[in-house]
């Protein structure tokens, strides 16, 4: 079987959503999907004052060589300053080992996101993640128009051509969306699909 690993970091539950989605995606393409999260770098008294959840919801990853052991990987980060939270730069700064191996060339990666605001980095973050995964020499695949909610100025929503992204606002009071989380859902599939063409 297929196996896609959706690999995250969360500060504040947006990102963790979804990537739950993403993982419903890839099951409902038939593959089995792992959501993971990378580890917290942040100071505690950074983490406590600023009021980050423990994303109790996943289990850790052990480290980058477990990559190797996945046909797709899916990795999710929130925007901080237009690119990649610290936390996700770190744990793919430990990667080297794997690039020199070639242990991940041929393997199908994707991106998703989620910024306070529209215009918060959402593009920018997508591209810092897929720039790893293309020195990685992995098959990348986006959010393509197949899904419908790309298009329409109906409702404030995330989501572009470089993977599934999410509003959080600037409280973080605004949860994903039934049309983010479609689109996140959509990814999903799409790179269970692809994988199970270039990996089966």
């Amino acid at each position: 079987m297929t196996r896609i690993l959706v690999l995250y970091y969360s500060s504040y539950g947006h990102t963790a959503k979804m990537a739950d989605a993403i993982a419903e995606g890839v099951r409902e393409a038939g593959a089995e999907a792992e959501v993971r999260h990378v580890p917290e770098t942040a100071p505690q008294e950074v983490v406590e004052s600023a009021g980050f959840q423990q994303m109790e919801d996943h289990s850790c990853i052990g480290g980058p060589d477990e990559l190797a052991e996945y046909d797709g990987i899916i990795v999710g980060s929130p925007t901080r300053y237009g690119r990649m939270s610290s936390q996700m730069a770190a744990f793919w700064d430990q990667t080297g080992g794997l690039w020199q191996k070639g242990a991940l060339i041929g393997k199908v990666g994707a991106a998703f996101t989620s910024t306070a605001s529209q215009h918060g980095g959402q593009e920018t973050t997508l591209w810092s993640i897929l720039n790893n995964l293309l020195h990685m020499g992995m098959t990348v695949v986006g959010l393509d128009y197949g899904f419908e909610g790309l298009v329409g100025v109906d409702e404030v929503k995330g989501g572009a051509p470089y993977g599934a992204t999410t509003i959080a606002d600037g409280d973080g009071s605004r949860q994903p969306s039934k049309v983010e989380l479609d689109g996140a859902r959509y990814l999903g599939k799409r790179v269970a699909n692809t994988a199970a063409k270039l990996c089966g």
